[in-house]
């Protein structure tokens, strides 16, 4: 049975367009999965250019040891200086537990406005950080101070700057927690400085609080102005995309593709067991794409007759997800994904996949796993022309045939690693032109045998495919 493409357009709201593309073979059974593409378009549409900064609240929180002060010296207080009028802000410290640095006199939140701008530089070169001592209480603290201070100010955009050098990070006790606690309250944008720091734990921050994680080795400062201008261009600070489901869909989840990899977390609505709902925030002008994955049993469900199982929501603009049902035809060419935006998707995350896998098991020491998964990395980059990947990897091996994923790697310093690995978790998420560089799945080298985007082994054969 195959599913056939279907693509609808509603502009019916201003300033937003929703897509859903479909695609793929699928054969009718108790647990059929139908994976969709979304495409979420919004525009400006004669909005300010910057959200007013009285709507922004910002925490910049520095856990940073003593040793490494000079990372911070002078970039915080430029920060601080270049913060724009009327926006609300904290600095927090490090002890063993977050201490306030700025606003002094025991008020939670300054307003920036020049002379708060100059007490807050000044302030910061007395900044508390950690010394030899008791342990810092790692990042879930931080979370909690930073929700502790941010539940006070219900402004439209609340958001936290971490400035981590590891330094935080022992037994994480209670990190996924309070993430699931501070979910929906704020969004948080990390920034590793130094080399001891561990990318998973700040992957996990980035991607559940819906920002960024990346290493900075030098322009702190502006790193931390660009983070906040970033959150001024933000249009709409929250945005859920709704799902309202046909009763023979028994699961449904939904991924965010690009810009920025993460899966998103459903909240279904009290009393309606059909309707979830994904919050997402800091829509900016342009686009972004999602796959939805939905389970459907086809028991009862009519062949050759178009049926919805969805309708997606964004705002008042809606989209039906739409296939019909009907048995495969063996004979026919497996399907191009050439219209197939699903399988470019399901690639581009298998690609970035490898690709950090691949980095974490050349940082353990594990160089026959690391060989393979920078292989397969290097073979999906070359299939999606996607330059960047090709980049990481010549970092840490030559490549022989970037095209078959051969190959070599080189000797490391283990230093760099993690911040190849946050840039695999957290880097670039451009979206490719709709039916640039798209492919078919992959073939089986020993038989010929066509295979789906996320197929592991050949169904003819039972070889893996690599």
């Amino acid at each position: 049975m195959t599913q056939q493409m279907s693509s609808h357009t509603r502009p019916a709201q201003p300033g937003i367009r929703l897509r859903v593309d479909l695609d793929g073979d699928l054969r009718p059974h108790r647990s059929a999965k139908i994976e969709a593409r979304l495409r979420v378009d919004v525009a400006a549409d004669g909005a300010p250019t910057d959200l007013p900064a009285v709507e922004l609240a910002v925490i910049i929180a520095v856990d940073v040891a003593e040793s490494h002060r000079a990372a911070v010296r002078h970039a915080l207080p430029a920060a601080l200086r270049a913060l724009p009028d009327r926006i609300s802000f904290a600095v927090l410290g490090g002890g063993p537990e977050p201490v306030p640095c700025y606003p002094l006199g025991g008020a939670e939140w300054a307003v920036a406005d020049p002379y708060q701008r100059r007490r807050a530089a000044f302030a910061a070169g007395a900044l508390p950080l950690h010394r030899d001592g008791p342990r810092p209480a790692g990042y879930a603290r931080w979370v909690a101070a930073a929700r502790a201070l941010l539940d006070g100010r219900p402004l439209s955009v609340r958001h936290l700057v971490l400035i981590t050098d590891g330094s935080s990070a022992g037994p994480e006790t209670g990190l996924q927690e309070e993430l699931d606690a501070c979910a929906g309250l704020f969004t948080c944008d990390v920034f590793a400085v130094g080399t001891d720091w561990a990318p998973d734990p700040l992957l996990a921050l980035a991607e559940r609080l819906h920002g960024t994680a990346q290493f900075v080795d030098d322009g702190l400062g502006r790193a931390v102005t660009d983070a906040i201008a970033r959150l001024r261009r933000v249009h709409s600070p929250q945005l859920p995309i709704e799902v309202t489901l046909r009763p023979s869909v028994r699961q449904v989840s939904l991924s965010e593709k690009a810009p920025r990899p993460h899966r998103l977390g459903g909240l279904p609505e009290p009393g309606r067991p059909d309707r979830w709902s994904f919050p997402t925030y800091q829509w900016e002008q342009g686009s972004r794409d999602y796959l939805l994955t939905l389970v459907a049993d086809a028991d009862a469900d009519p062949l050759e007759t178009e049926l919805q199982f969805a309708m997606v929501s964004v705002g008042d603009v809606h989209a039906p997800v739409v296939a019909r049902w009907h048995l495969a035809d063996r004979s026919a060419p497996p399907l191009a994904a050439g219209a197939g935006t699903v399988l470019s998707l399901n690639a581009t995350a298998r690609m970035r996949g490898a690709l950090r896998e691949g980095l974490a098991a050349l940082r353990d020491h594990r160089r026959d796993t690391a060989e393979t998964r920078l292989g397969q990395a290097a073979r999906l980059a070359v299939r999606f022309g996607t330059g960047w990947v090709l980049d990481e990897i010549a970092t840490v091996a030559d490549i022989e045939d970037a095209a078959e994923g051969r190959i070599r790697l080189r000797a490391v310093d283990a230093g760099t690693l993690g911040s190849m690995i946050l840039r695999a978790g957290s880097g670039p998420g451009a979206s490719p032109p709709d039916g640039a560089g798209v492919r078919p799945g992959p073939l089986c080298r020993n038989c010929g045998t066509p295979a789906g985007s996320e197929a592991r082994y050949c169904i003819t054969c039972g070889k893996e495919l690599l």
